[in-house]
């Protein structure tokens, strides 16, 4: 009998937690992220689901009604593992990602996928009987908090990013993406891969909201309507390095009085024009106590209600930045690592999911944060999102929460959803 989605919830609890801060580490490909995709494939089989995975541990389990109503309409009593890509066409995909940021919250991801298997068997209990093709899918790095590419493993799926140009990027250890790889035994996009989005013509994806809106507005689910632009941008500043205790403050050269003052820039920015910017990741070479740096190198997170708006705030921030970086003596570089245009989503598809609910009709709002719908809504897969409330509204932390009715009522929506599209 497989788990129902409280006891799913507990299993996955305690891998990758962070004892002491209760933060999770869950970063792609390593041991509790290999864990996670482990106990998914068991999660597929106990469910008689047909397992794909590529080269990147990208994975899909299929729901095979075919062979279910050759059983008289109960599920199949074993997965299968690595089955082959079979001729699909019309499918229709959800669940999420499993892994985190770093010290990230328990929901951020594993929601959509535990939410996604209790929904197939909710269906299954409610006797329906799919005409379209239903996957449950994990796309691996979707937060780029090891390898610095949000959304990685659905950008390579649909192309959005070349295998050429991934396999060389490194992470904080200096580690390649394709050895990284190749030490879970994966071989990464060879020419023939399996693609898991062959046939898939829509896609739901239900994640913890990661604001208040839906505490303010008394719903315990909504639907996205689409999301910011917002990009991801290096600034190198480079000085000279100095004794802390006998070089006079007049004759520094030092990067971090241009990476702080940048700090500010960008807080003054985003306020005053309403949008997001937020340096959360700094390097400091030598990083000694008694040494003016060498070179300071800090990463900004922007995001706009624009692409436009995105863009002037990226450059007001730069253009702080050089302005500063001049009357210090130091030189500054930006580079931006990681730009996603703005997002909608169909609209009629959200409409549709949104109207003409038991308890009155969902509330549609846009969300700032990145998510792998975005991906396949750029590739043009009409795709959705589901939200469930979050009671603090805080993502990205320990504190990042749901309860668990509101949980329940996320994966009553999904079945119901789900059941729209394919009954």
């Amino acid at each position: 009998m497989p788990a129902d989605f409280e006891a799913m919830w507990r299993e996955i609890a305690p891998v990758g937690r962070n004892v002491a801060t209760g933060g999770y580490l869950r970063q792609p490909w390593t041991s509790p992220e290999a864990e996670l995709r482990a106990w998914f494939v068991e999660q597929c089989e106990a469910r008689g689901l047909c397992v794909e995975r590529d080269g990147l541990g990208n994975l899909v389990g299929w729901w095979d009604v075919d062979a279910e109503v050759e059983q008289g309409g109960a599920p199949a009593t074993t997965g299968r593992r690595d089955h082959p890509t079979r001729r699909r066409s019309d499918a229709v995909l959800t669940g999420s990602h499993l892994d985190s940021v770093l010290e990230g919250g328990a929901y951020d991801g594993p929601l959509g996928v535990v939410s996604a298997l209790a929904a197939i068997d909710r269906m299954r209990e409610h006797a329906v009987v799919p005409r379209r093709p239903v996957g449950v899918g994990v796309f691996v790095e979707e937060e780029g908090s090891r390898f610095g590419l949000a959304c990685l493993g659905s950008r390579l799926l649909t192309g959005a990013t070349p295998w050429a140009t991934a396999r060389e990027l490194r992470d904080r250890d200096g580690v390649f993406l394709a050895d990284a790889l190749e030490a879970q035994g994966l071989p990464g996009m060879a020419p023939d891969h399996v693609d898991l989005l062959a046939g898939v013509t829509t896609f739901v994806e239900l994640h913890v909201e990661q604001g208040r809106a839906l505490v303010d507005l008394g719903h315990a689910v909504g639907v996205a309507s689409g999301i910011w632009p917002h990009g991801r941008y290096r600034f190198d500043i480079e000085g000279v390095a100095d004794h802390a205790g006998t070089t006079r403050m007049e004759d520094r050269r030092d990067p971090m009085l241009t990476y702080a003052q940048t700090v500010l820039a960008a807080n003054e920015a985003a306020r005053l024009a309403g949008e997001r910017a937020t340096f959360g990741r700094v390097e400091v070479n030598p990083n000694g106590t008694n040494a003016v740096p060498s070179r300071v190198t800090g990463w900004l997170d922007a995001r706009a209600s624009s692409v436009a708006s995105l863009e002037a705030l990226v450059e007001r921030v730069s253009a702080r930045a050089r302005e500063r970086a001049e009357g210090d003596g130091t030189t500054l570089t930006v580079t931006a690592e990681s730009v996603s245009g703005e997002v909608s989503f169909d609209p009629d598809l959200a409409a549709s999911l949104a109207a003409g609910h038991a308890g009155g009709d969902w509330p549609v709002l846009p969300t700032q944060a990145g998510h792998d719908a975005g991906i396949l809504s750029a590739a043009g897969i009409p795709t959705a999102m589901l939200f469930v409330r979050n009671p603090t509204g805080v993502s990205h932390s320990p504190d990042e929460h749901a309860e668990v009715p509101d949980c329940l009522a996320g994966v009553d929506a999904l079945a119901e959803t789900l059941t729209r599209l394919v009954s």
